[in-house]
């Protein structure tokens, strides 16, 4: 959705273009702890369907249901103070009035992502990942239609630009709610009794938030580091934010398959502890790693050759001489892409990995001693070295290898084996049911604590 906010606007507007990604960023920092918490329902949810124990997982949609619904009149507080803090980061006034415009309205999709971020523990944990890409595809599609129809003013809507695309981004999260529990209404899922589920527990509620606050911290601290980095690259100018928001937005093409890699790892791990069988673990975090590896390794020979085949569609909708302005920057910025995204692709397998183990008190440390690192070198270089664009791209180039390296680190040394975050017991006892030899067969073959559970 924000891919495609961001085309639209780059053919509608350079300013709207220009303040779309530090709102953006902005909204998806203040969101990004709670929603880090409530979706680390999805480890739980794949470790109680490895041991077998599907009545478990209603009780733990329930606590991310409650937990959600806790925070978000938090977060929609925020919303009257969106233009006087643009202001405050000292942007031009301009801007800052776009900036809170998109903020203002997008914040109002809080309470549906945390939401609809529960419900789809539910399918991702349980390897379910068909509909949530059913769900997933229909919002974007609907968003790509809406963004057309409201950013432009088409189909005998008014045209509102920035607003447009934030309006359309805000409707296509609430619609994910409703899809998504049309989807577990169904008969199919009658086993689970999620009708329980808006059930109180108050010791899951705190092992949700002692494994999923370390997970929700790590992505604040990581958001707003890259938050600030936006935000001081803001001040360069206009030119400098957009040509920054275009290489991003063409990165989405490297992050966003290894990051479903990276998704996918985490709930086949969380299984595979919850079956007593890390060796699998192991097997399948270093099989995400490979995959990942390979495609983000040929995009970045790609970024590098051919930039101008991933330009081609923002090209497209812009003025030829206005475009060419921004063009020169962005391909310098994508050999900054291809350096790194390899090592990104590594980042997001391995901490995955250790996610899905519940290695989480890790990932928080490393976000507490790595995340503010781009924004304050970056501060430094345009406050007091006169530094420009380059130097920005130098430091989060070099801090993204550094991190990839950290968790690949991190996982090799196995701490992630010692860790348990369902009831042992439960662990133990999918173990008695064991086959003697695993291969490729005892997948389909439901383990006899399975049955009796359900």
């Amino acid at each position: 959705m924000n891919f495609t906010d961001r085309m639209f606007l780059l053919w509608y507007d350079t300013a709207s273009v220009a303040a779309v990604l530090p709102a953006g960023m902005v909204h998806w920092t203040l969101i990004s702890f709670p929603l880090g918490v409530v979706t680390f329902a999805t480890s739980f949810v794949a470790q109680y369907e490895g041991a077998g124990r599907a009545r478990r997982i209603a009780a733990v949609l329930g606590q991310g249901y409650w937990s959600s619904l806790a925070v978000s009149p938090l977060l929609l507080a925020t919303i009257p103070w969106a233009e006087s803090g643009f202001r405050a980061l000292g942007h031009e006034a301009h801007l800052a009035g776009l900036e809170a415009e998109y903020f203002r309205i997008a914040m109002l999709s809080a309470p549906a992502m945390l939401i609809s971020g529960v419900q789809a523990a539910f399918f991702t944990g349980r390897g379910d990942t068909r509909h949530v890409m059913l769900v997933d595809t229909t919002a974007a599609g609907a968003n790509i239609l809406l963004d057309y129809l409201w950013i432009f003013g088409r189909g005998g809507f008014p045209e509102l630009g920035l607003a447009g695309a934030a309006w359309a981004s805000t409707v296509c999260q609430w619609l994910k709610v409703i899809l998504f529990g049309l989807l577990l209404a169904g008969r199919r899922y009658a086993g689970y009794q999620l009708g329980q589920a808006w059930r109180l527990e108050i010791p899951l509620m705190r092992r949700l938030w002692y494994y999923g606050a370390p997970n929700g911290l790590q992505w604040l601290l990581e958001g707003a580091g890259f938050t600030i980095f936006l935000l001081f690259v803001a001040q360069l100018g206009e030119s400098a934010t957009a040509a920054t928001n275009l290489a991003f937005n063409v990165n989405s093409v490297a992050f966003i398959p290894p990051l479903g890699l990276a998704i996918a790892v985490t709930t086949l791990v969380g299984q595979q502890i919850g079956a007593g069988r890390k060796d699998l673990a192991d097997r399948v975090t270093w099989t995400g790693f490979q995959l990942a590896g390979i495609y983000t390794g040929v995009l970045a020979l790609l970024y590098v050759l051919l930039p101008d085949l991933f330009l081609a569609f923002y090209a497209a909708g812009k003025n030829a001489a206005e475009f060419a302005t921004i063009r020169q920057e962005v391909i310098v910025l994508l050999r900054f892409v291809a350096a790194y995204c390899v090592f990104d692709a590594m980042n997001l397998v391995f901490s995955g990995a250790l996610r899905g183990a519940g290695d989480t008190r890790f990932i928080l440390k490393v976000g507490l001693l790595m995340c503010p690192i781009p924004g304050v070198l970056t501060w430094i270089g345009v406050r007091y070295l006169d530094a420009g664009l380059v130097w920005s791209w130098w430091v989060l180039t070099l801090w993204t290898c550094v991190l990839g390296v950290v968790y690949l680190i991190r996982y090799l040394q196995g701490h992630w084996r010692n860790i348990w975050l369902i009831e042992q017991a439960f662990i133990e006892e999918s173990q008695e049911f064991e086959p003697a030899a695993v291969g490729a067969d005892d997948r389909s073959e439901p383990k006899p604590s399975a049955l009796v559970e359900c």
